[in-house]
């Protein structure tokens, strides 16, 4: 399976960094080639290739680091690209002053993502753990969970597999619609962090697992 991260924020940079070593031939895509591939040259992140966001499209596995407010039209706009393959969605519905949610009690971000494109599997991960961890995903000496969810078996099977390998603990998190738990969590530990002085060092592990 070919794989692609879209996106060269924070979140791209710490999954593209956590990836490579795991996927060969990883795809890095962006509106501005030149960037990317900067990006990669400073990194020092070999096997990894920058591509344009087109290229990165035709990929099986799609992984967005988008905020949810881009994210939506981005998803309208390439539906039929995205159709068939598997997106793998990291978003937090936050408001941008981190007070809120955009998305109402009773959904969540990646359930919304998965309406709007019917044909795409939709499958959730990393939506708990914020970009500093990625340099450091051990505290303590236990690692972050990543909690995979999907309505798609296959796709979510798939997803997991794919991660195997990296400096996380990776693990089935069922439907979709957990994504209402996680997401809202996530906000939560990003206040206690805050409180606490540790942000944005933050995520969280399930014990007795």
């Amino acid at each position: 399976m070919t794989v692609s991260v879209i996106g060269t924020g924070r979140m791209g940079k710490g999954l593209v960094k956590t990836l490579n070593p795991i996927i060969p031939g990883l795809n890095w895509g962006s509106r501005s080639i030149d960037h990317v591939q900067q990006l990669i040259k400073e990194g020092e992140l070999k096997g990894v290739k920058g591509v344009s966001l087109d290229d990165a499209l035709r990929a099986d596995i799609i992984i967005h680091a988008f905020w949810f407010r881009d994210l939506i039209p981005f998803v309208q706009k390439h539906a039929q690209q995205l159709s068939g393959k598997i997106l793998v969605d990291i978003v937090n519905p936050f408001t941008e002053d981190f007070s809120d949610f955009i998305t109402e009690w009773g959904t969540s971000a990646a359930e919304e993502i998965q309406k709007i494109i019917p044909s795409t599997k939709v499958v959730g991960a990393f939506k708990n753990t914020f970009f500093k961890v990625f340099e450091n995903p051990e505290h303590q000496g236990l690692t972050s969970d990543i909690y995979v969810t999907s309505d798609h078996d296959e796709a979510k099977n798939s997803v997991i597999d794919l991660l195997q390998g990296v400096p996380f603990r990776i693990m089935d998190a069922g439907k979709l619609m957990n994504n209402r738990t996680i997401e809202r969590m996530t906000l939560f530990e990003r206040e206690i962090a805050i409180r606490y002085g540790h942000y944005p060092y933050v995520s969280f592990r399930l014990f007795g697992q």
